[in-house]
This record gives structure tokens, sequence and C-alpha cells, in this order.
């Protein structure tokens, strides 16, 4: 689990956000927070209200907005209450499609929603009830199955997740994140995570992000098309090593196991 995140400082309404991967392919890293322990029929849209014939109301997504705020922040949507609003739509908060979501809202801070952030997003998806962002969780979810989307949505997971105070991701966020986006899709990923494993590094800039990707689309799993000389980051240069001693010590085993 990510250490605990504080939220970047800002004159503005914005918002903040292991070495084993998440057993869930689609778990995100989760927030420190307090889960909720009561859930009272008063924050509950009755079902007149959440009613998905009727028309977007602005007006409507306000007053849900602030059934998870505070009266001390009204404006902000915090780590108790995204537990409340994951807890309602029936996702887990580490789920791929909160991603997906905070996307589509611009969130800046992994764990928070502004009502600026919450308005553009629920507009855009004609959204002011439970019942409606329901409806929308495939759609969300099918997003990710267009390379372009997909990639507009993993440059933006770099910014959303990573501490605000640091410059690069810290490792253990990284792989997470990593196991989250291309965890289902990436033959290789295994050996890369092992990789970073026992690698020496600790933190993934935004360079090296947006070419494992590249790099997962376009070099081949045998690493037959991949070019030493080209313009990769060197921790992919050295994972290509580290990969291709790994697969020669394995046929040399296997060699001797059938000599023996």
């Amino acid at each position: 689990m990510p250490r605990t995140k504080r939220r970047a400082p800002s004159s503005t309404n914005n918002h903040s956000s292991s070495d084993n991967p998440p057993s869930n392919p689609e778990d995100m890293p989760r927030h420190p927070s307090k889960r909720l322990r009561q859930t009272t029929s008063s924050r509950r849209h009755t079902k007149a209200e959440d009613g998905t014939n009727s028309t977007f109301s602005q007006k409507r997504c306000i007053s849900w907005f602030r059934e998870y705020t505070t009266a001390d922040d009204p404006d902000t949507l915090g780590p108790e209450g995204m537990e409340k609003f994951c807890e309602d739509i029936g996702v887990e908060p580490e789920n791929v499609v909160m991603l997906v979501l905070a996307y589509k809202m611009n969130a800046r801070q992994m764990g928070f929603f502004t009502m600026a952030e919450w308005l553009k997003g629920l507009s855009e998806l004609h959204c002011d009830t439970i019942a409606k962002v329901q409806q929308k969780l495939d759609y969300l979810r099918n997003l990710l199955n267009d390379q372009n989307v997909f990639k507009g949505i993993y440059k933006y997971a770099y910014d959303f997740a990573r501490d605000k105070d640091q410059r690069s991701m810290d490792m253990e966020t990284a792989r997470v994140m990593l196991q989250l986006l291309l965890g289902r899709n990436w033959p290789l990923f295994s050996q890369f995570a092992k990789f970073l494993d026992q690698s020496k590094y600790k933190v993934i800039n935004k360079d090296q992000w947006c070419n494992i990707l590249e790099f997962s689309r376009t070099i081949s799993d045998d690493l037959s098309n991949y070019d030493l000389d080209g313009a990769w980051p060197v921790m992919l240069d050295e994972f290509v090593e580290w990969l291709k001693a790994q697969q020669q010590g394995e046929s040399t085993s296997q060699m001797d196991t059938r000599n023996s």
C-alpha cells in the first residue's frame, strides 16, 4: 500500500493521492481514510431522485456532491466522502473505473474531488444521481479499450497518483498503478515487475513512465525488435538485458536437466 500522501497545499480547492501488486488487477492504491460505519437514509437518494430518465440538473448534482463533503470544506470531497461515494455506486475505491472517472473529471489529486471537477465530469456524463453513474460504469470501463483514450488515461495517471511534493512517482505507487493499467494486457508485465523489485530504482520519472507504455505496445514478447541503440530510457535497456539473461539462464538450466 502506498504511504500516506499529504494533500498538496494550494490556494484553490485542488486535491492530493506494495511491494506486492494488488490481488485485484483493477485495484488502485487505497487512500488513508476511515471507513464510514453508518449509512443513513438521509444520505441516500430516493428512487424518484435516482430516476435515470430525468434530464441533467446542475442543482441536483451540486446537492448530491454536498452529501459527501463536510461543513468545514463544502467544496471538496475528501477521502471519507470518497469512500461513501464508492459505497453508494457499488464500486471499490481501488477499482480502475474510479481512475477513469477521475480522468473524466480531470481531478488533480487522488482521493479528492473539488466541486468544479465533479461538475465538469458529471455534466459531461449527464449524471446527477447514483443510478445514472451506475449506468455509466460499463461505458467508463470500455474507454480503456480505445487505444488513444487509454494513452490519455495512462499519462494522466502519473500526475494524478504521484506525491505532489515530488517530481517523480515513488516505486511503490508506480508498481501498483502499472499493475492496474498494464497488468492484464502486457505479457511481459510480470517479468518487468520482478525486474523493478530487483533493480536500483526507487522512483519512476515521467519520461520513463510514458516509455514503459510505448515499450509494452511496440516491442514483441521475444524482444526481437528491440534496438539497444534506440532512444529508450536506460531503465528499459537494463530490463531487456536482465530479461535476456534470465531467459538464457532458464535455457541453460533446461539443457543441463536434459543432459543429466
